[in-house]
């Protein structure tokens, strides 16, 4: 059967992730509140900051500055996670 989470990413309910996707409590609060679409949609906004910062995920700098973004992406906390000012994605319309 489905696991069925309201996410707060999606904003509605959708089907939910298999495990968590993180280690610790962050990993479980993301567990219980994003969909598996919702962990989609971060993990092309993780690339798009990943290429912008020139961060490696083997820094333990980089992966704070990630879990930043991370948070702010799905829970809309802190001031990381949105959309860099004029940001066009490839073949977007100028």
């Amino acid at each position: 059967m489905t696991r069925v989470v309201q996410c707060v990413v999606l904003k509605r309910e959708a089907e939910g992730l298999d495990k968590p996707p993180h280690p610790g409590e962050l990993g479980q609060r993301i567990y219980e509140n994003v969909s598996k679409e919702g962990w989609n949609q971060w993990l092309e906004r993780l690339t798009m900051i990943i290429n912008e910062n020139g961060l490696s995920s083997a820094d333990p700098r980089s992966l704070e500055l990630i879990e930043q973004h991370m948070v702010g992406f799905l829970f809309g906390e802190g001031d990381m996670g949105r959309t860099p000012q004029g940001f066009q994605p490839p073949g977007a319309k100028k």
